[in-house]
């Protein structure tokens, strides 16, 4: 459960964390409408995210006894952590550009996850497949993986929010860039023991 527990929460600090359309929004909304308006995007996640994991588990459930799929599908998942670490390592201070800021809700940033590729991406080949394998350990491993990872996710974007609502500076100083970096060497790491675990099944 401790394993499941703290990959959970390295990913989720780290797509919480990660530039992107959600996390532009956050910051649009917090700098041009305040604290409260970007803690209700923050929370899009946690309405966009169920289907996606019900429908990649239970196509992955159905896959259990073709191990060289999964070995296929673990591989790209590895592949598409490391891509994950290697554009942490590389990221610049954030720049958000309010010139088109408009109001934003709790439904535009539904609509902005629910169409950005890396929730399918992320949980078709790394999210479904953990709790696939947690599965087996008992009912808990599986749980602690998906709180662990909604809890840094969300969590993450909620600090993030607060953090510029105060000072926007925030995003081009040390400290993010230095969280941003760490995480893409720890994930790099995790990445790597996909990939492995990818090799393993095939």
């Amino acid at each position: 459960m401790l394993n499941e527990l703290t990959m959970g929460m390295l990913l989720g600090l780290s797509a919480g964390l990660s530039p992107g359309p959600l996390l532009a929004l956050v910051m649009t909304e917090t700098l041009a409408h305040g604290t409260r308006a970007g803690l209700r995007v923050a929370l899009a996640p946690l309405v966009t995210d169920a289907p996606i994991i019900l429908v990649t588990v239970l196509i992955l459930s159905r896959l259990t006894e073709f191990r060289p799929l999964l070995g296929i599908i673990s591989l790209a998942g590895g592949l598409f952590v490391c891509y994950l670490g290697v554009s942490h390592l590389r990221v610049h201070p954030a720049s958000i550009d309010l010139h088109d800021a408009r109001p934003r809700s709790l439904f535009k940033g539904i609509v902005v996850n629910f169409l950005s590729p890396h929730p399918y991406l992320f949980w078709l080949g790394v999210g479904a497949p953990t709790i696939t394998r947690a599965v087996a350990k008992g009912p808990i491993a599986p749980l602690a993986f998906i709180g662990g990872f909604y809890l840094l996710l969300v969590g993450s974007k909620v600090a993030l929010a607060v953090a510029v609502g105060k000072s926007s500076a925030f995003l081009t100083g040390r400290w993010y860039l230095g969280i941003m970096r760490l995480l893409g060497g720890l994930l790099i790491v995790l990445g790597i023991l996909l990939f492995r675990e990818g090799l393993r099944l095939l």
